[in-house]
């Protein structure tokens, strides 16, 4: 007699799928709740919660970087500026002498 071997695969859901569990976890249904009305784990539930919120961690800040990088440009930008014309006074000054 053979033995079999069960292996268990992973089950794939597809983005939209997270994104209505997410849905009704934030419209105040619990995960035990979700996790028995679509037979799935309450962990797996946990686990797409918890990386949702790094990605919008994530995003945010890359957005304040991104906004705080074109202030700097910007503040450079008008440095530049403002030593060029230092420079062209004193040029003009210093030739009247």
């Amino acid at each position: 007699m053979q033995s079999e071997k069960h292996t268990k695969t992973r089950r794939k859901y597809d983005a939209d799928f997270k994104t209505e569990v997410l849905k009704m976890l934030a419209s105040g249904q619990t995960p035990a709740y979700i996790a028995n009305a679509l037979g799935i784990s309450e962990n797996i539930i946990y686990r797409w919660k918890s990386v949702n919120q790094v990605g919008k961690k994530s995003n945010h800040l890359t957005g304040d970087l991104t906004i705080e990088n074109q202030q700097l440009r910007d503040r450079v930008r008008q440095l530049e500026t403002e030593r060029e014309i230092l420079k062209k006074a004193l040029s003009i000054f210093s030739r009247a002498t």
